[in-house]
């Protein structure tokens, strides 16, 4: 008698349910382990997606120029030991690249966490960052305005004491929105908000610091904290031009620092791309990490699968003489009981899937702009690698059971 896919089917999913405790048990190492890789993969898919908008905010086309890399204040100690740059490499860079249309130039105020204070009547905050942008940054970076204006370039030419916020600074400081035309005692100094800029998109974790700046013109900057050197130059290639900019910035900051051929570049360039490329092979290794582990999980759950369908054969040795009694092929044995090691640990791996599914939509619920999803590759890949692991480790217990003799498996007691 040859049993169909389907009779085989019911079969290996009444031997589940005749003993759901200990299946459960036997693919808790399967459950922990997919849930830890589709869990990981959701919220490192998510993180990515809100860095790539992020820095797409950047401008796709710049070219970011600092003395160390990752940005002012950032870097070995050994980077932050070179020069700093200078707004007059701005100039110069826009006159000795043809690539480049256009130049910005950003003064990051340095500070310690919580030592520059916001205030207005009745609000304060220290969660803040200080910094002074060119007029041309408006060109350059185009950050959108919720309302209000920009600085104009003679404001800008003058130091004007006026100031741009973020959208969560200005949220802080106005809850009422009246914030446009408002004077703000940023640091000891009273500034006029012009504008509040539109919530950035993208960030870290949810969050963007973007969203926290007071953006002051730069030579108001300059004039309120002249120790300030943290200078970061910002370069708009023209259009499909990005790379041979990124050549005749390097050739033009090598000849304006001197620095001397064949040793190495005393400053860093950075284009979004690049940071965007780091943190993938950040991103990557964690993943890594977490496969090695969940790959534990998945042996101990397999050997567990393993045991079981032994522990089945010998339990079910009368059951596999009749049914080779009644005719009962050994490759119908061998499916019988390899479909029911896969069928355990797909159930296994469907439950990891589940419980990912929720833990995701958690974090979702508890930083809802942590932008969470689960991949659908990671779906399919946890489902796959379930049932490889149970075919893997139920041939040997179905190829044993296929071997029984049924005279004596029916003697058998």
């Amino acid at each position: 008698m040859q049993a169909t896919t389907r009779e085989n089917l019911g079969m290996a999913l009444g031997a589940l349910r005749a003993h759901r405790f200990r299946s459960l048990l036997t693919v808790l190492g399967i459950v922990i382990g997919i849930t830890t890789v589709v869990t990981v993969s959701s919220l490192l898919t998510g993180l990515r997606q809100g860095i790539v908008v992020f820095f797409r905010e950047f401008g796709p086309d710049n070219v970011f120029v600092s003395s160390t890399s990752g940005g002012p204040g950032s870097g070995s100690s050994k980077e932050r030991r070179r020069k700093p740059m200078t707004p007059e490499y701005a100039e110069l860079i826009r006159r000795l690249a043809p690539s480049v249309s256009d130049t910005a130039v950003h003064l990051f105020v340095e500070a310690r966490p919580g030592e520059i204070t916001a205030r207005v009547h009745g609000f304060e905050t220290t969660n803040l960052s200080l910094i002074g942008s060119s007029w041309s940054t408006f060109s350059v970076q185009p950050r959108e305005l919720a309302r209000g204006r920009p600085f104009t370039s003679e404001e800008a030419a003058r130091g004007d004491k006026v100031a741009l916020i973020g959208a969560s600074l200005a949220e802080a400081l106005f809850p009422d929105g009246r914030d446009a035309g408002k004077t703000v005692l940023v640091g000891g100094a009273e500034f006029r908000v012009l504008g509040v800029y539109a919530p950035a998109k993208g960030g870290f974790f949810g969050e963007n610091e973007m969203d926290k700046q007071v953006v002051l013109p730069l030579r108001t900057a300059q004039l309120r904290y002249p120790n300030s050197e943290q200078f970061m130059i910002v370069c708009k290639a023209r259009p499909g031009l990005r790379d041979q900019a990124l050549d005749e910035i390097r050739a033009t900051m090598r000849r304006i620092r001197r620095t001397p051929p064949g040793a190495e570049d005393d400053f860093a360039l950075t284009t979004p791309d690049q940071i965007i490329q780091r943190f993938d092979s950040i991103t990557g290794m964690v993943l890594t990490v977490s496969i090695a582990i969940s790959a534990l999980g998945l042996l101990v759950g397999g050997i567990g699968v393993m045991n079981i369908m032994l522990v089945s054969v010998t339990e079910r040795t009368r059951e596999i003489g009749v049914r080779k009694a009644v005719g009962a092929r050994r490759a119908d044995i061998v499916i019988q009981f390899l479909l029911e090691a896969v069928t355990l640990t797909g159930a296994g791996g469907l439950l990891g899937i589940l419980i990912a599914n929720a833990a995701t939509m958690l974090v979702g619920f508890l930083v809802p702009s942590l932008p969470s999803q689960v991949p659908v590759w990671a779906v399919f890949t946890g489902l796959g690698v379930s049932v490889v692991v149970g075919v893997f480790f139920g041939v040997w217990p179905a190829v044993k059971a296929s071997r029984l003799d049924p005279v004596d498996a029916l003697r058998y007691e």
